[in-house]
């Protein structure tokens, strides 16, 4: 990579989801001619367990493995990405990091896991590098307002419902709490926050960078006022109303996700056992179906979302998917967070559109000490 080379893309997470996902639409975006990036990633944790990663983000191409059904029939290639130029640790390398986001970013890209958002309690801004990641943004956010540079967009990728303006929230309720002047907090209310959703089944690594992933991949952006789209991509789209299609990814298929670890983690299933060969397990698969058929698809009929009988029945066919090897042992992390989201999530919901359905799987989930 050369010295002079500008990222005005910058990227806070180094996982194999965000490779195949947003790194791969941009990188195919640009090789179609599109003007878009090249990207800076950051490791946003002190983990020395990825610094072979960091260290493959240097402009070589990374190979990303899609393998699966794609209209019913099986495919397998090999795309490459080509956009990422530079791999940087928040922990080591702040200083550039900062610089990079002053003087060459426009666009801020992040996933930071379900509790990526989360503070350390008493944390302030300070000399040193914050611990938390929304502490970590801020500090960068004011070094860039300080230096008279503009607004940014920032795409956050989390799966929390409403991202983008959750993560606004907590980055105005720092400033103030951190005693950030009135100016500062024009300069974060002139920023874009997209809240947006991501849907990709990511399976395995491919060492030191890379991934297999599934054909199948969404990135549905909500529309606001300035706000455009971080590249042109069939994957990519641009929604009025995110709320369905967030309901559908967090209350079908990544709750069948937490639903199946449950499972797993309580029945000291095999510790290497994979998402397909649990579905391949009758009595495992009719706990799935008698949960989506009486307790999670009428919390959606009452909620009028016509979309959920089929979007099930793709989500039943994802799982099944006899070419990805998506191993329990990893949808299993954060396991008591991944529940709160969206069993505790499709509780809240039904507590507004269908308060007197009996729930009493979910509750059992919801209440389960296990993962604790």
């Amino acid at each position: 990579m050369s010295d002079k080379t500008v990222t005005p893309i910058v990227q806070f997470g180094t996982s194999r989801f965000l490779q195949a996902h947003a790194d791969l639409f941009l990188s195919q975006a640009r090789d179609a001619g599109q003007d878009v990036g090249p990207v800076t990633i950051v490791q946003t944790t002190g983990s020395g367990a990825r610094s072979g990663r960091l260290g493959a983000f240097n402009g070589t191409p990374i190979p990303i493995v899609v393998r699966g059904l794609e209209n019913g029939r099986p495919i397998e290639r090999t795309d490459h990405l080509t956009i990422i130029v530079r791999g940087l640790s928040a922990a080591s390398q702040w200083d550039e990091v900062e610089r990079i986001v002053v003087e060459e970013a426009e666009t801020l890209i992040s996933n930071t896991s379900d509790a990526g958002f989360a503070l350390v309690p008493g944390e302030k801004l300070g000399d040193g590098v914050p611990q938390s990641f929304p502490l970590k943004l801020l500090k960068l956010l004011v070094a860039r307002w300080r230096a008279g540079r503009p607004p940014l967009t920032l795409f956050p990728c989390e799966l929390i419902p409403r991202n983008g303006d959750v993560l606004r929230g907590i980055l105005s309720g720092q400033a103030t709490a951190n005693g950030l002047p009135p100016e500062f907090h024009d300069f974060l209310a002139a920023c874009i926050f997209a809240s947006s959703l991501v849907d990709r089944i990511v399976s395995e690594p491919i060492e030191p960078a890379g991934a297999v992933a599934e054909p199948y991949a969404l990135w549905a952006i909500e529309k606001q006022p300035g706000l455009v789209p971080p590249c042109e991509h069939p994957s990519v789209r641009m929604v009025d109303d995110l709320a369905v299609v967030e309901r559908l990814k967090l209350f079908i298929l990544n709750l069948g996700h937490t639903v199946l670890a449950e499972h797993w983690k309580a029945t000291g299933r095999p510790e290497g056992e994979l998402v397909r060969e649990i579905m391949a397990d009758r009595a495992m698969r009719s706990i799935l179906d008698t949960l989506y058929d009486d307790e999670v698809l009428p919390i959606f009929r009452a909620g009028g979302v016509d979309e959920a009988p089929a979007y099930r029945l793709s989500v039943i066919e994802r799982f099944e998917n006899p070419f990805l090897a998506h191993r329990l042992a990893e949808i299993f992390g954060n396991h008591v967070e991944k529940k709160k989201r969206r069993i505790g999530g499709l509780l809240a919901w039904k507590a507004i559109v269908a308060p007197d359905l009996p729930t009493p799987r979910l509750d059992a989930l919801l209440a389960s000490p296990i993962g604790a």
